[in-house]
């Protein structure tokens, strides 16, 4: 039995949905399978977590997930000695737990994080397959069940927040980008429960919206904020002031732009 059978014949999870927008699936299953490390890149809220978590639950394995941030250290993912009941103790990280027990460890938005993390993963996403502990003395080799997954978003980057080439060619990379119309659509009517007629212009405009990226907004309208606004929505709010809190609010805090984007939105939005 290979490794693959024997993830999904383990217990039966509730699988999140996804609609995939290409062979991302396959590609999944593939790297895991052969023990590859995946890096995924896209837009904030294109669906890269939602992925992820639906992967994870499809493979039957358990998913550990990480939201990096500018404080999170390797030690944070490693672990560290804590005091217990008076006793010095060893606690495992969560990208520790996860090399002894095996299963997925999501690093979200990996560039937030500080630089030494980087160095702690180089040695898990090469042939060696494992996680030096210097505090501890050990040198943990991955098991065949154990994948790592990172996601960035290119959009955000800069000179003091890159993932560096050598850091980048350890990955096999899938790149996320927002679903065509008819498939958002059907996304969206799913997850919020409004009927598609009626969210067809909410995607309409957030795909005008998105024309206006590194214009007069850093980032675009993502998939997550329309499922909100058509939520909204189907909650009763009106369909503009539903806009304006899930779709205009969380863009920009100037009040000349948002005045700009209110008027593209009434060009779409009867």
């Amino acid at each position: 039995m290979n490794l693959l059978s024997s993830a999904r014949e383990r217990a039966h999870v509730e699988i999140p949905p996804y609609i995939p927008g290409g062979n991302e699936c396959a590609l999944f299953e593939m790297a895991w399978t052969r023990q590859l490390p995946l890096l995924l890149k896209g837009p904030t809220g294109c669906g890269k977590t939602r992925f992820v978590s639906h992967m994870a639950a499809r493979l039957g394995l358990p998913l550990s997930t990480v939201s990096c941030h500018d404080d999170l250290a390797a030690a944070d993912l490693t672990g560290r000695y804590l005091l217990k009941g008076g006793d010095t103790v060893w606690v495992d990280g969560p990208l520790t737990k996860s090399v002894r027990d095996g299963g997925i460890c999501y690093l979200d938005e990996i560039v937030e994080a500080r630089k030494d993390v980087a160095v702690v993963l180089h040695p898990l996403t090469d042939d060696r397959r494992i996680l030096p502990l210097e505090r501890t003395g050990e040198n943990l080799v991955a098991p065949p069940g154990f994948m790592l997954v990172v996601s960035y978003n290119p959009g955000y980057q800069n000179l003091l927040k890159a993932l560096k080439p050598s850091t980048k060619q350890r990955f096999v990379s899938i790149e996320f980008g927002f679903l065509p119309k008819a498939q958002e659509i059907a996304v969206v009517s799913a997850e919020s429960g409004l009927d598609e007629a009626r969210v067809a212009p909410l995607v309409e405009l957030a795909r005008r919206l998105r024309q206006l990226k590194d214009q007069d907004i850093e980032e675009g309208v993502s998939t997550r904020l329309l499922v909100y606004c058509a939520a909204l929505v189907d909650s009763g709010m009106p369909v503009r002031e539903a806009v304006k809190a899930a779709m205009i609010e969380p863009l920009t805090d100037d009040p000349d732009v948002k005045v700009a984007l209110l008027e593209v939105a009434s060009g779409v939005i009867a």
